[in-house]
């Protein structure tokens, strides 16, 4: 089974855009890059190569011995069975964080031979180049961060009828019950898979949770072993630690980070390298407390407070030991953890369509707090998150009293609607929320 990736279009553009840059490919492992990059390659181009430098470790002498993109096209063509043609072939530099030189040639590619296409990605690309203190040639490259599967990818793999109904929409407005149950059940599903292609390709083949489960399984254990190979050997109890405390983070009615949950007399200071190197992976985000919701939000941001949360709703669930029933049949004691893997759903969803800013939350003395505050064109705009169908609680209003936004939102299972500046909306569409959003500027 094939699950279209919207980053394929992304790359589409990019290969007709006049002032074309090589391309630096940056996400979690196990998310599809190198899918994305072959699929790209191979469906709009006459050619595709692709150089591994982590099995081609013979590659790194060509780059050793010259920065001219001329010599090193020369050189790389008999590395291949493809030619490399100039506006024909799509080069992939896979694994680049192997090939510092590599790394750095990509440079001379976007100021010397601007006509060839590269794409260039790497496991752990974030953590590795600052473990070896690589030099990025900033400015000389274009970096896209890419995510797992959004639901609305799965939607349209899983019930493309659904899908063409919602990417539809020209009006804010009820939907048909009919539409809204699919929604709600799809998205259930997704929860349970979340977005690691391996485990959606499983579930939507009807291999069975125990297939999916297992693919998870063998996720979690290669990144423990990602710990062990990438880390600084004092970092990697650190990193376990804050890793594996996400559930229990996460369960707690006030979903602040706390850091003597990692351990008794725990300081920030400890662990800021080891959050630092989950975030360069691409295993978490973090999302920051706001003192006021003023424009820039990073302008407000209170760098002590913050949440944090799975990379993948899958992956979440998976960590916690949540059986994947307990998602697609809610039992009563299936609590706190609901709200949480609610939050991370609808923020799986909104991170990659809000040009990759990360929301931030807001709290009041303790009195209320908004799970998300998101900047979209000169609007801030408050987003409520409920589990299901439960809408009590205060904080949107609180935020409301106080600071009176045009528009906020409530994410829940409940159907649309728009009534006087608060648009409630089904959680599976957090995903069109930009596309909804437009709807109401109009």
């Amino acid at each position: 089974m094939r699950i279209e990736r919207e980053i394929i279009s992304a790359l589409q553009k990019w290969k007709e855009a006049s002032d074309r840059k090589p391309i630096l490919l940056k996400g979690a492992r196990q998310i599809g890059k190198t899918w994305v990059m072959e699929t790209f390659g191979k469906e709009n181009f006459d050619y595709c190569v692709k150089f591994d430098f982590d099995r081609q470790p013979e590659l790194k002498s060509v780059f050793h011995a010259t920065k001219s993109p001329d010599r090193l096209i020369k050189e790389l063509a008999l590395y291949c069975e493809q030619p490399i043609v100039a506006g024909k072939t799509l080069m992939i530099f896979d694994e680049i964080q192997e090939c510092e030189e590599a790394l750095n040639s990509l440079k001379y590619f976007c100021e010397d031979a601007p006509q060839y296409h590269i794409i260039a990605a790497g496991s752990l690309l974030g953590v590795a180049v600052k473990k070896r203190k690589m030099t990025v040639p900033v400015g000389k490259v274009k970096v896209i961060k890419m995510f797992p599967i959004t639901f609305k990818e799965f939607l349209r793999a899983s019930d493309l009828k659904t899908f063409e109904y919602v990417n539809q929409l020209e009006a804010v407005s009820h939907l048909p019950e009919i539409v809204l149950n699919k929604l709600c059940s799809e998205y259930r599903r997704y929860q349970v898979s979340g977005g690691m292609p391996e485990a959606v390709v499983a579930l939507l083949g009807d291999k069975g949770i125990g297939e999916v489960e297992l693919i998870l399984q063998d996720i979690l254990d290669l990144y423990e072993l990602d710990f062990a190979k990438y880390a600084e050997p004092r970092e990697i109890p650190r990193i376990h630690a804050i890793w594996h405390s996400l559930p229990t983070q996460l369960s707690k009615e006030n979903r602040k980070f706390i850091y003597r949950v990692l351990r008794n007399g725990a300081r920030s200071k400890d662990y800021e390298d080891a959050l630092m190197w989950l975030e360069d992976a691409g295993m978490v985000h973090r999302v920051y407390n706001i003192s006021k919701p003023g424009m820039p939000l990073s302008a407000y941001q209170e760098t002590d407070a913050f949440k944090l949360y799975a990379c993948d709703c899958g992956l979440l669930r998976r960590l916690a030991r949540l059986p994947a029933t307990i998602i697609t049949a809610p039992i009563a004691n299936y609590t706190e953890f609901k709200g949480a893997m609610a939050e991370n759903a609808v923020m799986q969803s909104i991170v990659p369509i809000m040009d990759c800013q990360m929301p931030c939350y807001w709290t009041s003395a303790g009195k209320a707090e908004v799970e998300f505050v998101v900047q979209w064109n000169d609007k801030i705009i408050p987003i409520e998150v409920k589990a299901e169908g439960n809408i009590s609680g205060n904080s949107l209003t609180e935020y409301n009293k106080k600071y009176n936004p045009e528009w906020r939102i409530r994410f829940s299972m409940l159907n649309m609607q728009y009534n006087n500046g608060l648009l409630s909306c089904p959680s599976p569409l957090a995903g069109w929320l930009d596309h909804i959003l437009g709807l109401l500027h109009k």
